[in-house]
């Protein structure tokens, strides 16, 4: 007769945190303003605002939007802002940046209002291999909330893990 298997990561106390499970649904989109420059280079405030004015920017409602200037041109930060106060109204998250900075300002929003007092005094295992854009700040941002409270931090997954922390409690 062949013995039973038993799940023992099942049967653990290990608590896994999946970063994928918070990340929030919706469109990313990066906001180039280059196109509104002149010859891509200088900002003509007049035509800029012009441009600014006759822009559709319902077109961005629920997306999550990282405004910025793929070209090397000295822009205002007014020009920035403009953009920024247009957009608002419509997207879920607006950044002055790159989709990398976007995510990063998700997830360090994001992880301010999440309960963790189901990790208290647990071994936590961070899952790793997303499949999502999880900017790699956000973990960072996640052990600064797990680490005072947690017995032990590891990543991966429960069948292979990397230590990362180890109370000394």
């Amino acid at each position: 007769m062949q013995e039973e298997i038993i799940n023992r990561v099942a049967n653990s106390k290990l608590k896994t945190f999946d970063l994928e499970e918070i990340y929030p649904e919706g469109k990313r989109v990066l906001f180039d303003i280059k196109d509104w420059l002149f010859q891509e280079l200088i900002l003509k405030e007049t035509d800029f605002r012009a441009s600014v004015k006759n822009h559709d920017w319902s077109q961005y409602k629920n997306t999550f939007v990282a405004v910025s200037c793929s070209v090397d041109a000295i822009i205002p930060s007014w020009a920035f802002m403009l953009v920024a106060a247009e957009i608002t109204p419509f997207a879920n998250k607006v950044v002055i940046g790159d989709l990398e900075l976007l995510e990063t300002v998700i997830y360090q929003e994001l992880l301010q209002f999440v309960d963790y007092k189901d990790f208290a005094d647990s071994p936590v295992i961070i899952k790793g291999c997303a499949e999502k854009p999880i900017p790699n700040s956000a973990y960072a941002f996640l052990i600064e909330k797990l680490q005072p409270i947690t017995k032990s931090i590891m990543f991966g997954e429960a069948c292979s893990t990397v230590p990362l922390y180890k109370s000394k409690k």
